[in-house]
């Protein structure tokens, strides 16, 4: 898979995740669903039975809802 159709595959899930889920309220919730999201990752890396699609998912939602952060503090610095 080339790097633009993981990209595009990453936008796809943040305009998905736009749609479904309000803003970050704070920057403390925002860091915590990255560090949900990035937990989710490790317990896959944990498991006996890797399976790297699983990994793929996990990464991509790492990826944005990072991405759904910095939407947040960019709207967050004119305030």
């Amino acid at each position: 898979m080339a790097y633009k159709d993981i990209i595009n595959d990453v936008l796809e899930e943040v305009a998905a995740a736009e749609k479904k889920y309000p803003s970050f309220r704070s920057s403390h919730e925002g860091y915590a669903i990255i560090k949900e999201e990035l937990d989710e990752l490790w317990d896959e890396v944990r498991r006996k039975d890797a399976y790297y699609p699983r990994h793929y998912t996990e990464a991509k939602h790492i990826a944005c809802t990072a991405i759904r952060y910095m939407i947040f503090a960019d709207r967050m610095k004119v305030k």
